[in-house]
């Protein structure tokens, strides 16, 4: 039977149902999407104020006097204009993060769908896909902060800036505001930093660098890792060539000649201090992401003839000696840090070996190992063997080689015969020699171990020289400090230093016993490469192969300690704590005490320092 027909009243009905639907389904799709738009925008921020470049809180360090030390914070240069960039600039840029810059909108699918393939090839995230304009949007509107909503509000600020701009106009914005790294916003500012001079000079190498930064420049500035700076500019000229803007040789002779860093882009000398003040003055406020002004207890003066006289010995003695590095920490016998110098050149190495390394101190070590001997009975004029001595496998000798039979402790300890310490040590007790150094300051692991009598626990040389503070003092317990005052810029008081009373951790008699045996060094022991034109007592330390070299000493008004050695660890040629570091010790007390009368040491009186 046939089928009946469909009235032409049921079609118009179905079709009036479908217009219906559609137009419903039009109505909230606009609606949703007015809803999204309006949940994506309610918190943008207004594009028609352009916010300032780098939102860092500045902080300023200032020593005793005053002075400013050093600033960190937003860096800027000259505002460059588009025909002011050099082009191998602008063409580096390009190859490396946007090569259709010039012929896609706001948002390129290409771009996009080129980055997927290759990190999906390469197994990894390495690369991504935003223009130019919305990585613009993104530094100059939004935060770092990671979220689908944060790039959907990121392509709708780039679609106004390609509204509002020409491309041009956006180049010249992102270049004059993007972040280099090292506190530098603005392509003059990072060719000002890192290489000495205005942007307008750049060379083809120093152009690949600055492009290839911008990726991550905390990671990538120069002064951080310019190795990693240098990889990344040999990626962005072979970009280049790819895209046809550079040829294989002209690369190639970049790449033979790469960018050189000025030589003091990384800082002066004088960041190993404020660096580490830096650091802690975080620790001593409640909101450590707020602009500071942070008054220290460091002497300009002394800093000064610390900056001098190492860099003076390292560069006439450290060549032949194969002595590549130093460190030197002055203090007052309270502890305030009066200078630190944490390497030869800040711009060759930012890692402070007066605070961060730690290292075999040697027979540096050893006040701390007689003092416990003399409170287990001891005493300077007490006769011990030097002769072989093997405790558990371990058989320690003496620099010299020989040996001298029965000699008096005070000598054994001017002249660092290693024998006599460790009977030393085992009359004490290793667990009194290492309770002694923790009593005087040191906080660093001590293992109750033989060798401990010869310096063989691991300690920076902040420490060392603080316990040491504690012997010049008259025997109170000091923790090294620098920070005096920390303020907002606007006066408000944040953190102030308050003296805390400090514990005395050995009795009077017994230090005077040390301390004169401390002088013998200086007046005809290890140590008379120290001697200088005041009293002064102290220690030289050298670890096994010549690796580390220390001296460590003080008079009436400064404590220091000096460090030689090698990053990498390995020996020096024959450098021991008696020669090179007692040297550069000797040079730098002479100039450090300027203007100040010589006095006798440990003037002690009966009430305890606050």
């Amino acid at each position: 039977m046939a089928r009946a027909a469909k009235s032409p009243q049921g079609r118009r009905g179905r079709v009036r149902r479908i217009l219906y639907g559609t137009a419903v389904a039009a109505i909230w799709t606009a609606i949703s999407s007015i809803l999204a738009l309006l949940w994506l925008a309610h918190d943008l921020p207004d594009p028609g104020s352009l916010p300032a470049p780098g939102r860092e809180p500045t902080v300023v360090v200032k020593a005793v006097t005053g002075r400013t030390l050093a600033s960190y914070g937003p860096i800027y240069g000259d505002w460059l204009a588009y025909e002011e960039v050099p082009e191998p600039f602008i063409l580096a840029l390009l190859a490396i993060e946007d090569r259709r810059f010039f012929s896609h909108g706001a948002f390129d699918p290409r771009g996009v769908l080129r980055a997927l393939w290759n990190n999906v090839r390469a197994g990894r995230l390495q690369e991504g896909g935003s223009t130019l304009t919305q990585q613009l949007a993104k530094n100059l509107f939004l935060t770092p902060r990671r979220s689908l909503r944060r790039k959907a509000q990121e392509l709708m600020l780039a679609l106004w800036l390609e509204r509002e701009f020409t491309k041009q106009q956006i180049l010249t914005l992102y270049l004059n505001r993007v972040y280099f790294g090292a506190g530098a916003y603005g392509l003059d500012a990072a060719a000002r930093t890192f290489f000495g001079h205005s942007a307008r000079k750049l060379t083809l190498g120093e152009a690949a660098m600055l492009a290839g930064i911008v990726k991550a420049p905390s990671r990538l500035a120069p002064t951080r890792d310019l190795g990693a700076a240098r990889a990344r500019a040999e990626t962005v000229l072979a970009a280049m060539v790819d895209a046809g803007f550079l040829t294989a040789r002209a690369a190639a002779r970049a790449r033979a000649h790469p960018a050189q860093l000025a030589p003091d882009a990384a800082g002066p000398d004088i960041r190993y201090f404020t660096d580490w003040v830096r650091e802690r003055a975080r620790k001593l406020v409640r909101d450590p992401g707020r602009a500071m002004v942070i008054l220290t207890s460091l002497d300009p003066t002394i800093e000064a003839a610390a900056e001098a006289v190492l860099q003076e010995h390292l560069a006439r003695e450290g060549t032949d000696r194969d002595a590549g590095q130093g460190a030197l920490v002055a203090l007052a016998p309270d502890g305030a840090v009066l200078a630190m110098l944490g390497g030869r050149r800040y711009g060759e190495s930012q890692f402070n070996r007066a605070t961060q390394a730690r290292r075999q101190p040697g027979s540096a070590f050893k006040p701390f190992v007689y003092l416990a001997g003399f409170e287990a009975g001891l005493r300077p004029d007490s006769v011990l063997e030097d002769a072989p001595i093997t405790i558990d496998g371990w058989s320690p000798t003496n620099f010299s080689g020989d040996y001298r039979g029965p000699v008096a402790l005070h000598e054994a300890f001017a002249q660092s015969i290693n024998t006599v310490a460790v009977r030393v040590a085992q009359r004490a007790g290793l667990d009194a020699v290492a309770a002694m150094a923790r009593r005087f300051g040191i906080e660093s692991p001590i293992p109750a171990v033989p060798s401990i009598a010869l310096g063989s626990a691991e300690l920076s040389l902040l420490e060392l020289t603080g316990a040491y503070a504690g012997i010049a003092n008259g025997g109170y317990r000091v923790r090294p400090y620098a920070i005096i005052e920390i303020q907002s810029p606007d006066g408000e008081i944040l953190y102030r230093y308050h003296p805390q009373p400090r514990p005395r951790v050995i009795a009077e008699t017994t230090l005077m016993s040390l301390v004169s045996m401390m002088t013998e060094v200086i007046r005809e022991g290890t140590g008379r490469a120290a001697a200088i034109d005041r009293p002064a007592a102290g220690k030289t330390g050298t670890s096994q192969d010549f690796r580390d070299a220390v001296f460590v000493g003080f008079t009436s008004d400064i404590v220091a300690g000096v460090w030689v050695g090698n990053d990498d660890n390995h020996p020096m040629r024959h450098v021991t704590g008696g020669g090179l570091p007692a040297r550069i010790w000797a040079d730098f007390m002479i100039d450090a005490h300027i203007g100040r009368p010589p006095r006798p040491l440990l003037q002690i009186d009966s009430s305890p320092p606050s």
